[in-house]
């Protein structure tokens, strides 16, 4: 196979200068403009390379279709998918990438150091798409249908919300001729260092928690004033240091305070609770009225109000019931000569909400480092890895 490092490399070097910065605090979906301006470019590409059925949703899904080898008709469907949009931890605003070599003589691209890079999740972009280009320029690799997804505001959690489906079925033909396949797996390529394949996430909770204080002129606030920006952050410190995701690794759960705001009279508190355990994280969810309490209770006149709600599941338990498809994950893995190695994600991914959906979505390594950081940083060879591994998982499927 040739390098196809030639294919990855312009296309990530292109996609991750447009502005792409998903908005928690805008409704629509997509929450940002510039996530129209790459998944258009995307079509516009994918139609270039001739691939069939190529479309762009009213919420900004990027859908195309490489139809079946003759003969592969009925073959199992599969797809990948990427998000394009970026967190807003850290700036993606005019991104910079700079390629060099590191310390160990390996070609990276990096961040110029005051925005984020991108590689999540337009690494994982740029080599579905070289392993597009590869497949339509190689038709003597045979293989069954293969659905290509773009989705937004993977980083706010509100895209899947309006995942297609009608429109995968209509493009798989399955809803008209139950003689056709329906979609037996889709994989994320959203990961990290090379060889790291997952199949496993963290069941994830937001809490958002609402002070009400009980306001009267500072000057006269002896016994009187309840403070609910000071309750906010009080409520925020009970939250146990040692569970935080500063503190914690491996399958160890978290609190995690994301955002406060407010002022005398109310204030709100975001909270994320995070566990690979469900009970866990529910424990976790019950434990914040136990906080609300006694923040009343250092505040008379104050309220506290707990509302919470359960963002994605670990997606563990449904991918263990369909196990030819991480078989044939590690199988293409060892085609395209990783050494690979199943971990657990300490985040979700699109592939979580649609595991639940009943599609089951290990996500690819993609070859980032330090993600939603002004460090952030991707492998060269490791790109062209994760696109090789794309390549042989068709052709594994293919086979089957």
């Amino acid at each position: 196979m040739e390098n196809l490092a030639d294919v990855v490399v312009p296309r990530f070097l292109r996609y991750v200068r447009i502005w792409t910065t998903s908005d928690k605090h805008n409704e629509e979906t997509p929450s940002s403009p510039g996530q129209w301006e790459l998944a258009r470019l995307l079509a516009e590409e994918l139609k270039a390379l001739g691939a069939a059925d190529t479309e762009l949703t009213d919420h900004c899904y990027v859908l195309s279709r490489l139809p079946a080898s003759p003969g592969c008709e009925t073959k199992p469907a599969i797809a990948f998918m990427a998000h394009l949009d970026t967190a807003q931890d850290v700036s993606g605003k005019d991104v910079r990438p700079i390629v060099e070599k590191n310390d160990s003589g390996e070609t990276v691209i990096r961040s110029d150091g005051t925005t984020l890079l991108g590689a999540d999740d337009k690494a994982g972009i740029a080599e579905i798409m070289g392993a597009v280009e590869y497949l339509l320029s190689h038709p003597e690799i045979k293989h069954g249908p293969v659905l290509i997804v773009f989705s937004p505001d993977e980083e706010t959690g509100k895209g899947l919300p309006f995942f297609p489906m009608e429109r995968i079925n209509a493009l798989l033909g399955s809803g008209a001729n139950q003689s056709l396949p329906s979609l037996a797996a889709c994989y994320t390529l959203d990961g990290g260092p090379l060889g790291e394949l997952e199949a496993e996430c963290f069941n994830a909770i937001e809490a958002r928690v609402s002070f009400s204080g009980k306001v009267i002129h500072l000057g006269a606030a002896r016994g009187e004033l309840a403070n609910a920006c000071l309750m906010a952050a009080v409520f925020a410190a009970m939250l146990p240091r040692s569970e935080s995701p500063e503190a914690t690794d491996g399958y160890y759960g978290y609190y995690c305070p994301t955002e406060i705001s407010g002022g005398l009279e109310s204030a709100e508190l975001e909270v994320f609770i995070r566990d690979f355990n469900l009970g866990r994280a529910k424990e976790r969810a019950a434990a914040l009225e136990t906080f609300a309490r006694a923040v009343e209770a250092q505040f008379p006149g104050g309220k506290v109000r707990v509302e919470w709600k359960i963002q994605y599941y670990n997606m563990k338990e449904n991918i263990d019931r369909r196990p030819e498809v991480l078989s044939k994950l590690e199988e293409a893995a060892r085609l395209a000569g990783v050494e690979f190695s199943l971990k657990q994600i300490r985040g979700g991914t699109d592939g979580s909400r649609l595991t639940e959906m009943g599609i089951p979505t290990p996500n690819i390594f993609t070859g980032g480092r330090n993600f939603h950081s002004h460090t952030e940083w991707v492998s060269v060879s490791e790109m062209e890895t994760a696109c090789r591994l794309a390549v042989e998982l068709v052709r594994v499927w293919g086979i089957s």
